[in-house]
Parts: structure tokens; sequence; C-alpha cells
């Protein structure tokens, strides 16, 4: 895909986002921002852009799915999962998780990073223990949204009091630190792509890193399903 039509398409998500956040709060009264952060749909127009280029891909749209997206786990009965492909033949060939955050950073950032990761491990641990037979690896996804703000660029204290923490987070925001994360759910096969968007306001955003952008996370997924089209 060219990057002036991902850009685009990226583009008209990020503007859903935030027009979303804001009819939220207005419609909850919420001054505190506790709406902007807990509320649900904002990722809406990442799913629909994901749904539409799968589509481009050959995948019948009868095989994506974004709602009751359940999927059996291991340590747990089932998760719900924001995007899944699942092939005519019942082959699950894709699952996606869908993340943002604006603000209370320091309330949420922990709680999101031990999410993908149980997500992650639950779902390969089920894979590995034949909950779903005759397939090869699906491909797994993490993309994340967050807040570009004074917040979460500044320099966030490291809690020490016993042993010191690895030096990779020294001198680090919780947007680098959301970098790391996705770098790290990359590095140990967690997930087959991770991005991080971040952004300030409905017309901007921009990648943290190369291996994390949107453009790498779209890529992959596409050199996934093009080597899948024979399952549809």
């Amino acid at each position: 895909m060219e990057q002036d039509e991902l850009n685009i398409k990226v583009g008209k998500a990020v503007k859903l986002f935030w027009d979303t956040k804001q009819k939220q709060l207005l419609a909850s009264g919420d001054s505190s921002n506790r709406g902007a952060v807990t509320g649900g749909k904002q990722m809406d127009g990442f799913i629909d852009m994901l749904k539409g280029i799968a589509m481009e891909q050959g995948i019948p749209e009868e095989c994506i799915y974004t709602k009751n997206t359940y999927i059996p786990g291991f340590f747990r009965s089932s998760k719900d999962w924001d995007f899944l492909i699942i092939s005519p033949n019942k082959k699950l060939i894709t699952a996606i998780e869908l993340k943002s955050q604006i603000g209370s950073y320091g309330n949420n950032f922990n709680n999101r990073t031990e999410e993908a990761i149980g997500s992650a491990v639950d779902l390969w641990t089920a894979f590995r223990e034949n909950q779903f037979p005759n397939q090869q690896a699906p491909w797994v996804g993490y993309l994340t949204v967050v807040g570009k703000d004074d917040s979460s660029t500044s320099p966030i204290k490291n809690i020490e009091p016993y042993f010191p923490v690895r030096t990779e987070f020294n001198s680090t925001s919780y947007l680098d630190r959301y970098k790391l994360l996705c770098q790290k759910l990359i590095l140990e096969r967690h997930y087959s792509s991770a991005a991080l968007l971040c952004t300030n306001g409905p017309e901007h955003f921009e990648n943290m890193s190369d291996d994390t952008s949107i453009g790498s996370f779209i890529s992959s997924f596409i050199g996934y399903l093009s080597g899948k089209a024979d399952e549809f």
C-alpha cells in the first residue's frame, strides 16, 4: 500500500477517534477525562480501516468478525478480541487487539502492559495445546493509540526501592515506555506486529519508531493475508 493512501486511511481513523472521545465526554458530563480514558468505540475507525484493507486483499466480509469476537484461551475459557479473521473451514487467521489511552497514564499504563502480555500468552498457549487444530500459527496484532501531551512525554521516575530497574527505562516518558512495550512484544514474539501511534488532536498522528509504525504493522498484516489467499 502506498504511504499516501495509508496516511489518508489512518488520518480518517484518528479523526473519528477524537470525535468519538469528545462526544463521550459531552454525553457523560465528566470533566475529569475518565470518559476519554475508558470509553469504548474510540477505535472503531481503526477497526473499519483494518476490515477494508482485509477485503482489499480478497478476504470475504463474512469471514471478518468485529462483534462477538470470543476465541478460547488456556488460562481462561475465552477472550473477546477486537478483530478476527476466520476462514470458511474455521481456521483462525488473524486476531488483533486495539487499545487507546489519553491521559491518566500513571494509573493505566501498567494495566495496559499486563493486558497485552496476558492476552498473547493465553492465545499462544491455547494454540500450543491444539485449541485451534490443523492450522498454522495465526497473525496476532496489537495496535495502540496514545496521547502526545506533557504528561506522556515528560520523563517519569523509576520506583526501585530494592533492585534497580533495567537501564532502558531510565529517563523515559510514558510514550517511550509504550514504544519499548511494543518493541518487546515483537521481540518476544508475543505479537506478529505491534503498532504505536501518538496523537495530540484530530489532525495529528505520528509514529514513535519504524519497527512499531502503523506502516510496518499494515505491511505485515497485508503480507500475511496474501499468503493465506488459498484459505478463502
